[in-house]
This record gives structure tokens, sequence and C-alpha cells, in this order.
């Protein structure tokens, strides 16, 4: 199991007083604000489906947290089995969890419980005493959360049994094995780094990581039908897409079951496109954390570029830089305007290889234009 993020093309901010997005047919919303016209999302969904290996695709686009528009193609299960996904469904959000985590930790630090300054062996000693973390005296929360620790992934074979429940330390102890990729301050994609964060998260609030995410987060945005698994075997609950993935023999399995215990804070929640939608826009809008804070988590790393200007459409409209989560089976993506008003909330189910999922994200990008970039 690769859990991995997976990037869209983006930019920074929406900053017209009026929005208008000509694309045929349109779906359109009047808000206080703006006319907004959005494209044919049904038709984006089956285009998606269509670019091959894509078993479902569903998607929604929201307004000022109205939805403008929704599509499902494809099948809940291989080879046309299964019937239709609801575009309301519930799918894995991968990688899209880690701002959820940062999020919770930045708003300990914005209380006062915690600072970006702080060593990781002041503040989980255990992972220092224990030697589940080298150089836990160097590591700052603020390297955990922009991924500049330089601790190695924890993803690979000791790992891989689907049915144990792994504890915290134990994805730790796997990731302690393999050597360090890049120095303490360099960008490096790790995982391990949001466990690390969960884990600082349960210390300080004494509650599991799912009921702090819960407390802060879900609750309070109206959330009701997203969660963190815990155990192995929790899987999506109510009808959802199922993704695929070949075994040693190539041939394709049903990769439904990924083990939750190997997700946590960096990739394990399970949402909905209306909901990842309400977080984009209440994080976008800064309900969640103030400015100072929210550009710990958007800025880009040290060392690491900033994404181009304008966006896929050309800054008409531009959407803020823009991230997805993707393991085998399934790529998501909640792409947003940098102002918070305009998300478009997609969720595949596959059944490809890992080299092959590299070619998804150019597909939601285009799914993206389809519906948001005037026609020439």
């Amino acid at each position: 199991m690769i859990l991995r993020r997976a990037t869209f093309t983006g930019a920074a901010s929406l900053a017209c007083a009026a929005l208008v997005l000509s694309t045929a047919p349109p779906t359109t919303a009047s808000t206080t604000a703006a006319l907004v016209k959005v494209g044919d999302v049904q038709k984006a969904m089956e285009d998606l489906v269509k670019t091959g290996h894509v078993v479902g695709a569903i998607g929604e686009v929201y307004v000022d947290g109205k939805r403008v528009g929704k599509g499902s193609a494809g099948s809940r299960l291989l080879d046309g089995k299964g019937g239709a996904i609801p575009s309301t469904a519930r799918y894995r959000i991968g990688s899209q969890t880690k701002t959820m985590t940062a999020t919770a930790v930045l708003q300990l630090v914005k209380e006062g419980k915690l600072s970006l300054d702080d060593k990781l062996s002041e503040v989980l000693p255990q992972v220092a005493e224990k030697d589940l973390v080298e150089r836990a005296d160097e590591i700052t929360v603020r390297n955990l959360i922009q991924l500049t620790s330089g601790i190695p992934d924890y993803i690979g074979p000791d790992t891989s049994d689907p049915m144990r429940n792994y504890r915290p330390t134990d994805l730790l102890a796997a990731s302690r094995k393999n050597a360090r990729p890049v120095e303490v301050g360099s960008f490096n994609y790790s995982n391990t780094n949001y466990i690390l964060l969960g884990m600082i998260i349960e210390k300080l609030s004494g509650r599991s990581l799912a009921a702090e995410l819960n407390r802060r987060l879900f609750a309070p945005l109206g959330m009701r039908h997203t969660y963190l698994p815990t155990k192995a075997t929790e899987g999506i609950k109510g009808p959802h897409g199922h993704g695929y993935a070949p075994d040693e023999t190539g041939t394709m399995r049903d990769a439904d079951k990924i083990n939750a215990t190997t997700m946590l804070g960096a990739g394990g929640v399970i949402s909905t496109a209306r909901e990842m939608s309400a977080f984009q826009r209440a994080f976008r809008q800064g309900k969640l954390l103030p400015a100072s804070l929210t550009k710990v988590i958007t800025d880009p790393p040290p060392g690491q570029p900033s994404p181009p200007a304008g966006g896929p459409c050309s800054g008409n409209p531009e959407f803020a830089a823009g991230g997805g989560g993707s393991a085998p089976g399934f790529t998501a993506a909640t792409l947003t305007s940098s102002d918070g008003r305009v998300q478009f909330a997609v969720s595949l189910t596959l059944a490809m290889d890992d080299a092959e999922r590299g070619t998804v994200p150019p597909r939601i990008t285009n799914a993206l234009k389809s519906l948001f970039c005037p026609a020439k």
C-alpha cells in the first residue's frame, strides 16, 4: 500500500468580485456576491471514466456552500457491476487528511498548548528514549507539518498485514528501519510525519485522534458523515465505489479493505463531496485558523517552488494550489478557489497499477477545465 498526495494544477487567489464561468450546458446558482456558471458535471464524470482504468467517478461542485452540479459515472464494482455510485457516497480522501491533522495541531498552537518550534523529543519524549525517530532533538513541530523532518516513510513489508491492528509506535518502528532520505530542513514526502502529529494531538488533548478531529472539525462544520476509522478491518460505511489493484500475478483484486491503522492522521479519513467542500470552504475562509497559521500549511515548504499563477483557466477563475490523496484503488481531490467560495470535489475508484496512477491528476485537472474554463 502506497499512500501519497496527488497534486493538481492550481494558483493563488480568486479576487474577482463577480465570477462568471462560461461553459455549456450550464448549471447556475445565484448568490449575494456573484452569478456563477458551471459546466456539466455529469459529462465531466463520464469523460473521466472514458479515459481508461477508471471504475467509477463521482463529483460535485459547490458555490458559497450550495451544490450547483453533480455527476456519477461508471459503476460501484469492476466490469460494470454493482450499479451506479451515488454522488453523495462516502469515499477515502487519502492525504487530504493531512490538512485536517495539521489544522488540529495548529489550533493547539493557537491555544498556547504547543509551539511550532517545540522539538519532537520534548513533545513526545518516548520517541527519542525508545529510538523510534532519529535526531528527534533537532526536529520541530513545524518540520513535521511541512514535511521537512527527513524522517523516512513507514510504508512497506513491515506494515502490510491487512488484519493487524498497528499502533502508531509500530509504524514508527517500521520507519526507523529505513535510511534517512534527506537532512532535517529539506523537503521529503513521508507519511510518518503525520503519524507523529496525530500522536501529539492525542497526548495534548487526552483524546483519540478520531475523537479530537470530530470535536474540533467534523462536528462544528456539520460533517456528520465524516470519520477516521481506527480498526484494521473498519472500512467505508454505506454504498460506495470499490477500487482495484494488481496482485503479484497482475490480476486486479478488490482493494477496498485498506488497513485503516496504517493510515490514521496521514490519510485515513473517509468523507463525502459535500463535507469535503464544507471543510475546504471553512479552511480557506479563515474559520479554522488565523491567517498566520494557515500559511504554515498553504505556503510552499522551504526549497519548494510556488505554484504557477493563473491556474488551469489562466486566471479566470484562479484556483488555490490543489491537493488530493491517492492509494491503490483510488484518487480523490477537493479543488477550491483561494477565497473558499468554489469547490470541485471528486473521487475516482481505479483499476490500475502504481505507475498508471500518476496519470490520474492531469485527468482531474482536465475535468476542472471542462467545468470552469471559459469556452474559447
